[in-house]
């Protein structure tokens, strides 16, 4: 019954809220006998903020299932409770702009990064995204600084959604563009590996 229902409900949130949902009912009976673990405050006041200003999501329920989903994995990167949580944000925010499932964003951030918004690659690829430098001036934008998070996720985003339009929605060729390595495999396989495993 339980795999019906998950294939019947579309959103891949809607689906992680039935199933966390379910294992919340499943353990109320054995709840009030278990030591009751120490709240964050800190996280707790942080998420609190994130969720009243994730404006590129639908609800604060949604907001809440995907920020507490993603931010254990981000944790592995990023040590501080609160900028990770505000880089989850930002990263949501400018995924959705440009129509890309934020999931991929994040798996295609750390094959590329590691989060790490000041690296640059040995071709001189810059930021989260690792963007060229090029597309500034491409764009009539020279003075456009690439470590800065929202710049380099617009323009990551914007990059990423133009092959993943080229490619008429295969995803594993748009990023094998996006990488500059079209005809190969391996970068593509990096990237779903690392959403298979830390951010589907």
């Amino acid at each position: 019954m339980l795999p019906i229902l998950l294939k019947k409900l579309s959103s891949p949130i809607a689906r992680l809220v039935l199933l966390m949902s379910l294992t919340m009912l499943s353990h109320l009976s054995t709840a009030q006998d278990a030591t009751p673990q120490p709240v964050d405050d800190e996280l707790r006041e942080l998420l609190k903020h994130a969720i009243e200003n994730s404006d590129s999501f639908e609800d604060r329920f949604d907001a809440e299932v995907w920020l507490v989903s993603k931010q254990d994995n981000l944790g592995k990167f990023i040590k501080d409770p609160e900028e990770r949580m505000d880089l989850l944000q930002r990263i949501h925010r400018a995924a959705r702009r440009a129509d890309l499932q934020p999931e991929i964003v994040l798996a295609l951030i750390e094959v590329e990064s590691h989060f790490n918004r000041f690296a640059v690659s040995s071709a001189g690829a810059q930021g989260m995204m690792q963007v060229m430098p090029f597309w500034k001036n491409e764009i009539g934008h020279p003075e456009d600084n690439l470590t800065d998070i929202d710049t380099n996720l617009t323009y990551g985003c914007t990059i990423l959604k133009h092959y993943l339009n080229k490619a008429n929605g295969g995803l594993v060729e748009a990023l094998a563009r996006y990488n500059g390595s079209y005809g190969q495999y391996w970068y593509p396989r990096r990237v779903m590996d690392a959403w298979e495993k830390h951010w589907r």
